[in-house]
């Protein structure tokens, strides 16, 4: 069985967000407990699991990801990864449907090796911000909002792109928070740097302290840069010691996610459960 570790949002290798991906040739998933196994071994924020479905119905591929902890509900880069892999194999062209635990995802393909990705817009709610957060993050949060339950984040604005490069949480403290994590973001600060917003992205609650580029979280910054910036069409940079650009394109309910991938690691998985 193969294994692949992909940079997804990246353009050259050891950069964007690296997630591990096995094609199954199986119509099936294989035991919770192996799922769970691999993901801990390969111990990248996401590992991708997809086999093919029948043809003639809503989707093409049956996708799940884990975290070394957990399995989480919606992964971007996880999903640009598979995409980029059945792709770059020959596998798959043009458009391709994933059956997921977020409804069905749709990727495309264009002759550039970009890959845009649909998704379900996250509602954003206006919330207190709470005290362990604040503490956490140790500095001045501007305003909070609830993301829902497709994305379960906490997503915070900061003052400035400064405070939220500069960020050094608490951890322990931040994964009792009772979200899946929390996003920090804040306008970028050059207009002219090449993107629109910069964030980091918080997840110890899933196994996971810092996410270099969280695809799924861009479905809530989209929304919010926005409705602020003006525009629908935005590009966010995101990342602490390894950095990505995610294109973003807000169409009301759906968001689409736009970014390349590149394969570092083609291997064999022995164990096969």
């Amino acid at each position: 069985m193969r294994i692949r570790i992909v940079d997804a949002f990246s353009e050259r290798p050891f950069a964007g967000n690296p997630a591990g991906v096995v094609l199954l040739d199986s119509g099936t998933f294989p035991d919770d407990v192996w799922l769970q196994q691999v993901a801990t071994e390969v111990n990248l924020s996401e590992t991708a699991f997809a086999h093919p479905l029948p043809e003639g119905g809503d989707a093409d591929w049956a996708l799940r990801w884990l975290t070394p902890a957990a399995e989480v509900n919606m992964c971007g880069h996880a999903t640009l990864a598979t995409a980029h892999v059945l792709h770059s194999t020959g596998t798959a062209t043009g458009t391709v449907r994933f059956s997921t635990r977020s409804g069905v995802l749709t990727t495309t393909a264009d002759d550039r090796g970009s890959i845009t990705m649909d998704f379900p817009t996250a509602p954003l709610t206006p919330v207190e911000v709470p005290r362990v957060v604040a503490e956490a993050l140790g500095t001045d949060i501007l305003s909070a909002h609830d993301t829902g339950p497709s994305v379960g984040d906490l997503l915070v604005e900061l003052a400035d792109e400064r405070s939220v490069r500069s960020l050094s949480p608490d951890f322990r403290a931040l994964a009792g928070h009772g979200g899946r994590g929390v996003i920090a973001t804040a306008r970028a600060e050059n207009p002219d740097g090449g993107y629109d917003f910069a964030s980091r992205g918080f997840f110890p609650s899933v196994g996971i302290e810092e996410d270099p580029v969280t695809g799924s979280a861009h479905t809530a910054l989209a929304p919010f840069w926005s409705a602020r910036l003006g525009r629908t069409a935005l590009v966010g940079f995101q990342g602490g010691a390894r950095t990505g650009l995610v294109r973003t394109e807000l169409r009301g309910d759906r968001t689409l996610l736009t970014g390349t991938a590149v394969t570092v690691i083609d291997g064999e998985l022995l164990a096969t459960g």
